[in-house]
């Protein structure tokens, strides 16, 4: 009998090479011994105990050679995206890439040429700039818009931007650091949008496990006609992400040719732990795992934006998906330096500074909640400590 999992385990991670713990004083001025680490995003639980039991048996066996015969994992992301997620996946559609911001550099390799423009939707994943700029190409900024506390793709506005120098388009879905499951309406208005503009479209879909009650993830690819480069990983939802493994999964055969073409000039081939990690975890026991997790994410998203709604001026983005609350300070009217010096020397937290997303993330901080409830309990207090002479 498997035990259920415990997610109110804190488990001390500092001195293990962490990032998010072992690089919080280098980068934002917080010690973890007092500090609490709400930046980098991974969890601070440990993964289903299918991972860890294959993880023992490759231990056991004792041999750590190159991986082949690739049936079972493919076997799994098929049962898992077809059960989980009603999206019929082929075998040979799959590419495993180094993690996925590795699967974007391969995409904008495969698909632009140094000079073209490749469209974002802003604030969005701050990787995905980095990753574009150090290429050679050039970011292609379209603002969400701000309706109701909720973002909303502009479309209209988003025609006078993109013009021919852009050549494709990563949409982030669901949506980071903002949280949004875009409905089927959006995923085709995105699709028409490419299709206008020809644009290669590539969707980002690692957070596709992670949607709250009430809200249901519906993969690009079966919102529309349109090719589409879908990526998607275990890495984010079983937190396995010192893996570095994803998959770039395409059903067109000439996009599919090009990606495969660079993918053999790079000489990119998987790391057999995160495969067998991956082939685990893609499972039922990873599935009930996975739905003890969202129910207790859920219960840490509602106790932060309990409390963080209660200090005048900020106010926490309604999350509909991920463990990453998105937290405007502008009703502070506080500029960024005195509200994230707030947050980080007198609350103690390191979170991500919102312009590190783009336009529209200059009076913004990102939280990450996969953390046991007693930190987040522990976040709200000291933030309202921080802010409150506003109260």
């Amino acid at each position: 009998m498997t035990l259920a999992p415990d997610f109110d385990e804190v488990i001390d991670r500092v001195g293990t090479h962490s990032v998010k713990w072992d690089c919080m004083q280098e980068l934002y001025g917080v010690g973890p011994e007092e500090g609490i680490a709400m930046w980098v995003a991974d969890m601070d639980f440990r993964p289903p105990a299918c991972v860890q039991g294959a993880l023992e048996t490759m231990a056991a066996q004792g041999v750590y050679g190159y991986w082949g015969d690739n049936r079972a994992y493919h076997a799994a992301i098929g049962w898992w995206m077809a059960n989980r997620h009603g999206w019929q996946v082929e075998p040979e559609w799959i590419f495993t890439t180094h993690g996925l911001v590795n699967g974007t550099a391969i995409c904008v390799d495969a698909f632009t040429q140094p000079g073209d423009g490749v469209v974002l939707m802003t604030p969005v994943y701050h990787a995905f700039a980095r990753v574009i700029r150090a290429a050679g190409r050039t970011v292609v900024e379209c603002p969400l818009k701000l309706v109701d506390g909720r973002y909303q793709m502009d479309f209209d506005a988003w025609e006078g931007i993109v013009d021919s120098s852009a050549k494709m388009l990563i949409l982030c879905s669901p949506h980071n650091p903002g949280g949004r499951v875009w409905t089927a309406e959006e995923l085709r208005a995105t699709a028409e949008f490419a299709r206008r503009h020809d644009l290669v479209l590539v969707s980002d879909e690692i957070h596709h496990d992670l949607v709250m009650p009430g809200h249901r993830h519906i993969p690009m690819a079966t919102a529309t006609d349109y090719p589409v480069v879908m990526m998607s990983a275990t890495t984010k939802t079983f937190n396995i992400a010192g893996t570095h493994s994803g998959n770039v999964i395409i059903a067109d055969p000439d996009l599919r040719a090009r990606f495969a073409g660079r993918m053999a000039a790079l000489g990119i081939s998987p790391n057999s732990f995160g495969l067998a990690m991956a082939t685990a975890a893609y499972s039922p026991e990873g599935a009930t795992w996975l739905d003890a997790l969202i129910a207790y994410l859920d219960g840490n998203r509602k106790i932060f934006d309990e409390g963080v709604n209660a200090i005048p001026g900020l106010r926490s983005m309604p999350l509909e998906a991920t463990y990453l609350a998105w937290v405007d300070f502008a009703g502070t009217g506080m500029s960024a330096e005195e509200f994230t010096a707030r947050v980080e020397k007198g609350a103690k937290i390191a979170a991500n500074h919102g312009p590190s997303f783009g336009t529209g993330g200059e009076s913004w901080m990102r939280f990450n909640l996969a953390t046991p409830r007693v930190r987040v309990e522990h976040a709200v207090a000291r933030l309202r400590a921080a802010f409150s002479d506003l109260q």
